[in-house]
């Protein structure tokens, strides 16, 4: 699997380990940087490894910053991508089970190296569910006009209608 690594000056190291831990499993990494502890701008690593898997240039991809928060943020403005910030293997496997993500963010501050190994391990072993949780990951790029007049009504209303999923699906 060809997987895209980016990370700020809070997450440069752990970045690194994850990159040779991958090379070390057959993986192909493409790796965008930062590689030392001078500040840089979390948004362009996340903007980076989301334009990466979003164009096809990278299966899947990996973020690491201080807290997993901000660089997540940036990396789902790029259309295509559902990158999630996990902090347990529970999560991480949630986040591919479930949500299809295809980029995920690890704090380097918040969560020890052993618990990072299980789940960059997770991640990588974990397939998407699909069914009814496709149909529920296809509307994460549905904000569009007709959302949110759909949405705006939702709030005159006081209350969401019209968010069950099709009995099919179920």
């Amino acid at each position: 699997m060809k997987i895209a690594l980016g990370a700020d000056h809070a997450g440069f190291e752990y970045k690194d380990r994850i990159a040779e831990k991958l090379r070390g499993l057959g993986h192909e990494i493409l790796d965008f940087g930062t590689h030392d502890a001078t500040p840089v701008d979390y948004p362009q690593y996340g903007f980076a490894v989301g334009e990466a898997v979003a164009t096809g240039e990278a299966d899947r991809g990996i973020l690491v910053c201080g807290s997993s928060l901000g660089i997540a943020m940036a990396a789902n403005k790029v259309p295509g991508i559902r990158c999630a910030p996990v902090m347990d293997p529970y999560s991480a496997e949630l986040a591919r089970r479930h949500n299809d993500a295809n980029v995920i963010a690890f704090s380097e501050r918040l969560t020890g190296w052993e618990m990072i190994e299980r789940m960059l391990q997770v991640y990588l072993e974990t397939g998407f569910d699909g069914g009814r949780h496709a149909y529920r990951v296809e509307q994460l790029f549905e904000f569009g006009d007709a959302q949110r007049v759909r949405t705006l009504k939702d709030l005159e209303r006081g209350e969401v209608t019209e968010a069950q999923t099709p009995k099919d699906l179920l």
